[in-house]
């Protein structure tokens, strides 16, 4: 398997040569000052992935190529935006890359209710708080339905904490959910949220997957064309969020994706913590299940609890055995290598990180500080070395 490192490009408080230290091979990254919709230029690409060659690396995985919120909602005259999105992959492809990772959940891109839960080490880590969650959906957000949503004892402890919450608690639930936006540039207050989910009002998970499935058709015969290899990166969290339906969450979504169109150059980014964090997934017979199509590997551990909360544990210490995961992986690789395979190798990142020792002073993007990143990327590569022949 091959290590790469995710970098936000100059926006990224973490420069190319600190990566170079960490002994990943391979960058993956995007053009996140690009609007969503509009073309990435093949000479801004260039320019890019010289940098990124001139540091020693190889940009190995755009993500993400975003989706406009128009092609998720199936909203307008789309023909430019997918005519847009094409021309992208055509310009990425001229450049050399070929592997894109992208999502289709509806206005945020991921949700956690706390960007520094603290550790009992003295780090801190990304959290997902069922309560705090329905804190924010009934009495802030104050959404029609949504204590539906949640179980009668996650309600009544939201509604508790609510009443006891401080200014500053509501500001930071606030802003850590906001945190999820795609791009992370763009903000709500909780009025502008609430009328950005009037755009998706009514819609069913089956409204949702049609417009999928248009996408799919729209691009993936570009992407056979160019040998380019898009693989969709399941739900995080892997349930339905203010009541916006999500539909890559478990086994028979991803099925679904998959025989939707049946190509190679229709794949899978295998995200072991967004799918672990639903109770009801095991992450390994997924990867067993479509380990041909899986062309991209975000690496990280959860531990749930009962009420649905989750937090990001230690790469080797939540509830995906870890261990299991990276010898699927291998073997796939090794599986692709027989049958003469020219990407039978699987890159993959060290997945989120806890904030460790000075990490809390560079400020980086939520969940990808430098050395927690390098502590699980340490340990990972510590397994796939001790499981190689």
């Amino acid at each position: 398997m091959k290590e790469t490192w995710r970098w936000y490009g100059p926006l990224d408080k973490i420069d190319l040569a600190e990566i170079r230290q960490t002994g990943a091979e391979g960058i993956v990254t995007a053009l996140h000052e690009v609007p969503y919709g509009q073309v990435w230029k093949r000479q801004v690409i260039s320019e890019r992935n010289n940098k990124i060659k001139a540091a020693g690396f190889k940009w190995e995985v755009v993500e993400s190529l975003p989706l406009h919120e128009d092609i998720k909602r199936g909203s307008g005259d789309l023909s430019t935006l997918f005519s847009n999105y094409r021309q992208s992959m055509v310009n990425l492809a001229a450049e050399g890359i070929r592997t894109i990772c992208y999502n289709f959940m509806p206005l945020l891109d991921w949700t956690r209710t706390d960007l520094k839960s603290p550790l009992a080490n003295g780090g801190t880590c990304l959290r997902f708080s069922a309560c705090r969650m329905a804190a924010f959906e009934i009495c802030m957000l104050k959404r029609e339905g949504a204590e539906k949503d949640y179980p009668l004892e996650v309600v009544e402890k939201a509604h508790k904490w609510f009443m006891e919450a401080k200014k500053k608690d509501l500001q930071n639930l606030l802003n850590a959910i906001m945190a999820g936006l795609p791009g992370a540039f763009d903000r709500y207050d909780v009025e502008g949220l609430r009328n950005a989910l009037e755009s998706y009002r009514g819609m069913t998970a089956d409204d949702v997957r049609a417009n999928y499935q248009r996408f799919l058709n729209e691009v993936l015969p570009t992407a056979q064309e160019l040998g380019m290899r898009l693989c969709v990166h399941p739900d995080d969290p892997p349930r339905n969020i203010l009541g916006l339906p999500r539909i890559v969450s478990n086994a028979k979504d991803i099925d679904w994706v998959m025989k939707a169109f049946p190509t190679q150059s229709n794949g899978l980014t295998l995200c072991s913590g967004s799918l672990g964090s639903n109770p009801e997934n095991n992450v390994v017979e997924i990867a067993r299940r479509h380990a041909n199509r899986i062309y991209f590997a975000h690496l990280r551990n959860v531990c749930k609890e009962p009420d649905g909360s989750f937090e990001e544990a230690a790469h080797l210490e939540g509830d995906t055995n870890m261990p299991a995961l990276c010898q699927l992986l291998l073997d796939e690789e090794n599986t692709r290598r027989r049958n003469a395979r020219t990407d039978w190798q699987i890159p993959f990142r060290p997945d989120h990180g806890h904030e460790l020792l000075s990490d809390h002073q560079k400020k980086t993007f939520p969940g990808y500080p430098l050395i927690g990143r390098l502590r699980g990327l340490a340990e990972i590569r510590g397994i796939l070395h001790a499981l190689s022949p």
